[in-house]
């Protein structure tokens, strides 16, 4: 079952914020009226009636003290800064299973949190940016992938495992064999734009029959992951409900942000082994 937390978030923020209006207009004046009674009827009131007449609503007390907390929460995760955990290998070398990322959330622009309604135009995203989106397929999953094409570039993948964005070769210098795999891994240093990054190739692995070619519609982005043999991405989406013309492309509306940071890693919590920190640093 799929969860929508910035769904459930926003309810109780808006809960436990109605709850705090409540007991401010309705209710505290009540008990300040029957305190100012109590007292008025007594010559020496007594300190635990007072107390008891003044006591909120264990909801209200509720409500009160959790308000701040959250709306907390929801503004810096709907706005400034987000936390996700990478779940799978697609962007090996650059991002392991088990790392505790954060994604920028006002890179490309600040949108409301649940509508996703961009309100403030910021920047865009950049050739060779590692993105947080929605996966168009189904909205409530989230991909991490890395920017490929932009509107109006045309895309294509060779049966060599190039990658050509109009018409031109990317970039890329082989560094050597993956450590353990006996030569049938290696690993690339490749330049997207400005943005030089490891990628990780199987080189007697195939998915992707040759020749296939894409050019990215306006407002979309052609996503690829830098473990390129094995990562569902642009070049394998196949969902009967989306136009052709748009099939595996990334529209604006589903961007949530721009991954920049390693926090923390924890490769597999079921083994009983520790969180450690010798991979944080900036996400290149």
């Amino acid at each position: 079952m799929s969860i929508n937390f910035p769904l459930l978030l926003v309810i109780a923020v808006a809960v436990c914020g109605a709850l705090a209006l409540f007991d401010l207009v309705f209710l505290a004046p009540r008990r300040r009226a029957a305190i100012d009674q109590y007292q008025g009827q007594v010559d020496q009131p007594d300190e635990a009636v007072v107390e008891r007449l003044n006591k909120e609503p264990l909801l209200v007390e509720y409500g009160k003290s959790f308000f701040p907390v959250l709306a907390i929460v929801l503004v810096l995760r709907s706005f400034l800064v987000e936390p996700f955990q990478i779940p799978s290998g697609s962007m090996k070398p650059t991002l392991e299973v088990g790392d505790f990322i954060l994604v920028n959330k006002f890179a490309y622009g600040i949108r409301l949190p649940v509508l996703d309604t961009k309100i403030i135009e910021v920047d865009d995203p950049q050739r060779g940016d590692v993105m947080v989106f929605r996966y168009p397929s189904d909205p409530n999953i989230n991909y991490i992938k890395r920017v490929v094409g932009l509107a109006g570039d045309h895309i294509r993948y060779s049966s060599d495992k190039r990658l050509f964005v109009n018409g031109k070769p990317v970039a890329e210098q082989l560094l050597g064999e993956e450590s353990g795999s006996l030569g049938s891994v290696a690993l690339y240093q490749e330049r997207l734009g400005e943005m030089e990054h490891l990628i990780r190739k199987e080189m007697h692995r195939y998915r992707v029959e040759p020749g296939r070619e894409w050019v990215v519609p306006e407002g979309h982005y052609f996503m690829m992951g830098d473990n390129r043999d094995n990562s569902n991405d642009s070049r394998y989406w196949n969902d009967p409900n989306i136009p052709k013309p748009l099939l595996g492309m990334v529209p604006d509306r589903n961007i949530v942000g721009k991954a920049f940071a390693v926090w923390m890693s924890w490769p597999d919590p079921k083994l009983r082994n520790l969180p450690n920190f010798s991979r944080v640093g900036l996400i290149h």
